[in-house]
């Protein structure tokens, strides 16, 4: 009789746990998911607790990062990295023979790595991934990719937008945002309850906003992930967002579509 494999996600992204859980269940079906996580203090308490086989694990979340945890628990567990960087960092990855799957997960990368998964697991003797290396090069192995993602990671720092307000320049904390949307020469800054102007495009915006937190759905528009409440199509086949705090949709390009397959 076949041993079910059991697994954690651990993202601090609802939106992004839901989606990898809604494809796992689909091409893994077997596979048991024991318990999410928001955070790497949780996601520690969890693993103690249900001593999963399999850790699908956020690389960049507040507070101790997936790169600590999986420091902390090397050796115990299979480690699949989820991240949201390009290929500068993904190299680090494959150097050191690590599983990874990009944001937003798509069904056709997560086959492979459940390919990879299921034949290393199938050896009844079979340690985890991260126990083929030594705890010193396991430590080598994240430094490089602490070094790698670090650029990325810097680049977006962006805290405030500072913004026209009528005659006014205000400073408007990044999570207040709701969307930013392409106008003109300008970018309209929303929050839940004003509207202000910039003059940075949204192409140079997007560089510098967390790509994990703010989601570009249109060549004219970045949304705040957690703003968002629900996506659905009209009777015009269009895919439009619903926001939680303010009543206007936000429509979706095909180009973006694949954000919200399992929405």
């Amino acid at each position: 009789m076949t041993m079910t494999q059991t697994a954690l996600i651990i993202d601090d992204e609802r939106l992004m746990r839901d989606q990898l859980r809604s494809r796992l269940a689909k091409a893994w079906p077997e596979l048991e998911i024991v318990a999410e996580a928001a955070n790497g203090v949780d996601a520690l308490s969890a693993i103690d607790e249900f001593e999963p086989d399999l850790l699908f694990l956020d690389i960049r979340m507040p507070g101790m990062t997936g790169l600590e945890v999986a420091a902390r628990v090397a050796g115990r567990v299979h480690i699949v990295f989820v991240t949201a960087y390009d290929q500068h960092a993904i190299e680090a990855f494959e150097r050191g023979a690590v599983d990874y799957l990009l944001k937003p997960v798509e069904e056709e990368r997560l086959a492979v790595t459940i390919g990879r998964l299921q034949e290393r697991l199938g050896k009844g003797d079979a340690e985890p991934a991260v126990a083929e290396k030594s705890q010193s090069e396991l430590a080598e192995l994240i430094d490089q990719l602490s070094q790698r993602l670090q650029p990325a990671g810097l680049k977006r720092e962006l805290r405030w937008i500072k913004a026209a307000v009528g005659a006014n320049l205000r400073l408007i904390p990044i999570e207040e945002i709701v969307y930013f949307q392409a106008d003109d020469k300008y970018t309209r800054v929303f929050t839940a309850q004003s509207e202000a102007l910039i003059r940075k495009p949204i192409k140079e915006l997007i560089d510098e906003l967390d790509p994990e937190k703010f989601w570009q759905i249109h060549r004219a528009t970045i949304v705040n992930a957690a703003e968002i409440a629900a996506a659905a199509r009209d009777y015009r086949d269009r895919l439009l967002i619903t926001l939680k705090s303010r009543q206007e949709k936000l429509e979706v390009s095909r180009t973006y579509t694949h954000l919200f397959r399992q929405m």
